[in-house]
């Protein structure tokens, strides 16, 4: 039986850092992560590069049963701490758009400053050790697994969500959670491309590799990025960030000139060019491939601009402003960025991250009901919800 004071199960982001801070406190710890590579889905985050925070994080930038639960561990360990402790390293960084830093050579930079600050604070990483079995016992937890048994005063659950099967994803957080009696409210996948009905798939799969500015909007939320058509579907970030807010069956309305006033523009060319077709005007805006495909599947009539009546430009500009897509669903857990869900942060401290029924029981990052927008935003919660566990574990 190896005795530490705490036990960390996940070597993600959170998992690391709230080693890291426990072991600056003076407490012995132990990582136990059943991959074979640590910190997968950070080395492939952000196109290899790590979006590893946001410059505008705030608690607006997450979704959770309960909103104000991630507001005091946002405020205590912030976006800027962070930074500063990326700057300590010496990693350089950039923002690329919208406050979103990313590394500028690779995310092995944030996984090495990671596993240097565990070297540093003498936290001991146990991987390819897949978990038997974890009980009460009277001085904590007992440990059952596959490189033998350990012993806990605390243990910290930083098992991330579903997301992403491939990289070693598991259910494994939320079943310690409900073995120890504890809420987790149904999951499913965030930020993930849409796919579409068959009759849009026919059509908008021809369009596979255009990206458009647009607003994505359902359920009184927008986003104003872009969105790139797929073989499969719909993806690009506007459509990640309204996939966390749609539900099956609903609709949602994209504005695909989302910084202007289509029928002006419209207007002015028919004033200028009358004879132009209205797909010829259109095409100073659009791809000329997405145009020929969208004039027929939005139901708008290609003629020349002087033949244009009435209110039949301002709907053929409504067309491309309001264009409501029905998805068919989404691309689930292989391709999604995080799980929404998990274990019910009612059942936690928003102060420390402990179980409040079961002394010395931690939940840390992904695996709780706190899901943050594309951007940066999970691994800020990542962070904040592993330094404050790690301040008392």
């Amino acid at each position: 039986m190896k005795n530490v004071d705490v036990i960390v199960i996940g070597a993600g982001a959170a998992g690391l850092f709230c080693a890291i801070e426990a072991a600056k406190r003076g407490r012995s710890v132990t990582v136990l992560d059943h991959a074979k590579r640590l910190g997968g889905k950070i080395l492939m985050s952000g196109g290899g590069r790590c979006n590893f925070t946001n410059m505008y994080a705030s608690h607006e930038n997450f979704l959770s049963n309960n909103p104000h639960f991630c507001k005091s561990a946002l405020s205590r360990y912030t976006q800027w701490d962070f930074i500063g402790l990326v700057c300590e390293h010496g990693i350089a960084y950039h923002e690329k758009t919208l406050g979103q830093l990313f590394c500028d050579d690779s995310a092995k930079d944030i996984l090495n400053m990671l596993l240097a600050e565990c070297k540093k604070a003498g936290v001991t990483i146990t991987n390819q050790c897949e978990i038997l079995s974890v009980q009460k016992s009277e001085a904590g937890f007992e440990l059952n697994t596959v490189k033998g048994q350990f012993q806990s005063e605390s243990l910290v659950v930083a098992t991330g969500g579903l997301s992403m099967p491939k990289l070693g994803a598991s259910p494994y957080g939320y079943q310690i959670a409900e073995q120890f009696g504890l809420k987790v409210l149904p999951t499913r996948a965030g930020l993930v491309p849409f796919t579409l009905h068959e009759q849009d798939k026919k059509v908008l799969a021809e369009l596979s590799g255009i990206s458009l500015d647009a607003s994505a909007s359902c359920n009184n939320t927008s986003f104003n990025e872009n969105i790139l058509f797929t073989h499969r579907g719909l993806s690009g970030p506007a459509v990640l960030q309204i996939s966390s807010f749609w539900e099956p069956g609903q609709s949602v309305e994209f504005d695909l000139f989302p910084n202007g006033d289509l029928l002006a523009e419209l207007q002015k060319a028919q004033q200028n060019q009358p004879d132009v077709q209205l797909s010829t005007a259109l095409s100073s805006h659009y791809p000329k491939r997405y145009v020929q495909a969208a004039l027929p599947y939005l139901g708008v009539e290609n003629k020349p601009l002087k033949q244009y009546q009435g209110k039949q430009l301002e709907q053929a500009a409504l067309a491309f402003h309001q264009w409501q897509l029905k998805p068919n669903g989404t691309e689930g857990y292989r391709t999604a960025e995080v799980t929404l869900g998990g274990v019910d942060t009612d059942e936690l401290s928003s102060k420390t991250m402990e179980a409040k029924k079961v002394k010395g029981l931690y939940f840390v990052g992904e695996v709780m009901d706190v899901t943050g927008w594309l951007g940066g935003f999970n691994f800020q919660w990542a962070w904040s919800s592993g330094w404050v566990a790690g301040q008392v574990v």
